[in-house]
């Protein structure tokens, strides 16, 4: 899981916003590290972040016996915690860690990296991702992706056909 994580979150939240600020001669010397207001906002938005993508890492560790990263991934369809509400919420964790950097050092590059980061996730999901769950889950993962959006959460949570059968 450590590799996972310093190579997956780390090049998103730390090499390339590091890079990004770098050679647009934002930092790390001129760095204009934001007022009160700028560190409150990107406190409310790093602080569920964290909690919420510790929750899914620990989802695909214990349930899925696997890891997110694409080398080892999970063995088994994770559907609950916040995969109940929304199919990714694990990026969805690390856009909002991402709009955080951004507020904080006033940055409108990291905030150009966070639709980046969006936009390239969006593709990798419908091209690679998605056709690869399809074919490990089959019926299973068909059903969880035509009930539950990919980016915005559902305020109602997904219900697997199993959990009817009582």
């Amino acid at each position: 899981m450590t590799k996972a994580v310093l190579i997956l979150p780390g090049t998103a939240l730390i090499y390339i916003p590091f890079l990004i600020q770098w050679f647009s001669n934002s930092w790390p010397f001129d760095v204009i590290v934001g007022t009160g207001l700028h560190w409150a906002l990107a406190v409310m938005l790093v602080v569920p972040a964290l909690a919420l993508a510790a929750n899914t890492m620990k989802l695909f560790v214990h349930e899925g016996h696997g890891t997110p990263a694409p080398w080892d991934p999970p063995q088994r369809l994770v559907i609950n915690g916040p995969y109940r509400y929304v199919r990714n919420p694990m990026l969805s964790a690390v856009i909002l860690m991402i709009l955080a950097e951004a507020v904080v050092l006033n940055s409108p590059f990291l905030l150009g990296w966070a639709i980046v980061f969006f936009f390239l996730n969006t593709l990798y999901f419908i091209f690679i991702e998605e056709p690869g769950l399809e074919r490990r889950f089959g019926e299973d993962y068909l059903r969880y992706k035509a009930a539950v959006p990919r980016w915005l959460p559902m305020l109602r949570p997904y219900e697997p056909p199993e959990a009817n059968c009582n």
